[in-house]
């Protein structure tokens, strides 16, 4: 990818004036024997942005291939995730994280969800609070907390989540949620933005796809940046890593992200996380 294709990709200033890069890449269910060649394979693509988790057991493939890739380390934007069964050991588990993917710092650290009954998010907070103020991370974040979560989580933070990642794609798009985040100051990422594939078969996303000469995933991503939404698709091919990181440069009509829009279902593929409780080990 070409330095202009590269800086074609928006950024977005997070509430602490951290700004992030609105499209990245997402390595969920990426073996951990191929997370290297394939973060490998997205870094030269052009992708800046990487989004891990410590329950994808991934990490250290990340690392490695943030090592091999020689890029500067201030033009990366890495992110992972606090595993549910470390959230009475988060600063621990923050520092594990860290040492896996052998960086000094990371950019994003997230609760990966707030496991209600357990009763540890707003303890597990406060250590990313610690971490933050230590500067070991540049920005602290939630993923899958609901209104409620958020609203516990709030009456006690010192520091507001920068971030809250979430299940959103054009059938599910919890607009509640996330009007209510923005309305916060906290930023919405989109995880699953595709629906796991099963939105872009809708007359809307092809219609849209079509109209731009463009794929009906590349539609679907320009939706969601069109909304202000951080978005981090995933997929192990260099074909269509290249093919999402070009939506960025897709502007799709007012009719277009408003049919799209319309596809709202409400039916959600994840897990709930009101009552989410797995352990991720």
């Amino acid at each position: 990818m070409s330095p202009a294709q590269q800086s074609s990709v928006p950024t977005v200033a997070l509430n602490n004036g951290v700004e992030i890069p609105q499209l990245g890449f997402g390595v969920f269910q990426v073996p951990p024997d191929e997370t290297q060649r394939v973060v490998e394979e997205a870094l030269e693509a052009g992708y800046r942005h990487i989004d891990t988790a410590a329950a994808y057991r991934n990490e250290a493939g990340v690392g490695a291939a943030i090592a091999a890739a020689g890029i500067p380390r201030e033009e990366l934007f890495i992110t992972t995730k606090l595993r549910n069964g470390d959230q009475g050991r988060a600063r621990e588990a923050f520092d594990d994280s860290r040492s896996a993917l052998g960086l000094d710092y990371l950019d994003l650290y997230l609760i990966h969800w707030p496991v209600p009954s357990q009763g540890l998010y707003t303890a597990a907070w406060g250590q990313l609070e610690e971490a933050y103020a230590e500067g070991h991370v540049r920005a602290i974040g939630v993923s899958n907390f609901l209104p409620d979560h958020l609203d516990t989580l709030l009456a006690t933070a010192t520091v507001t989540p920068a971030l809250n990642q979430i299940e959103l794609h054009p059938t599910f798009q919890q607009r509640a949620l996330a009007d209510l985040c923005r309305a916060k100051g906290i930023a919405v990422e989109a995880y699953s933005p595709l629906g796991q594939g099963a939105d872009l078969d809708a007359d809307a996303v092809r219609d849209a796809a079509a109209a731009h000469g463009a794929t009906p995933a590349q539609a679907v991503l320009a939706w969601h940046l069109a909304q202000g939404t951080i978005v981090i698709p995933k997929t192990a091919t260099r074909e269509r890593m290249a093919e999402n990181l070009a939506a960025a440069a897709l502007a799709l009509s007012p009719a277009e992200v408003e049919a799209i829009t319309a596809l709202e279902t409400g039916e959600r593929i994840g897990g709930d996380p009101a009552t989410a409780a797995h352990s991720q080990f």
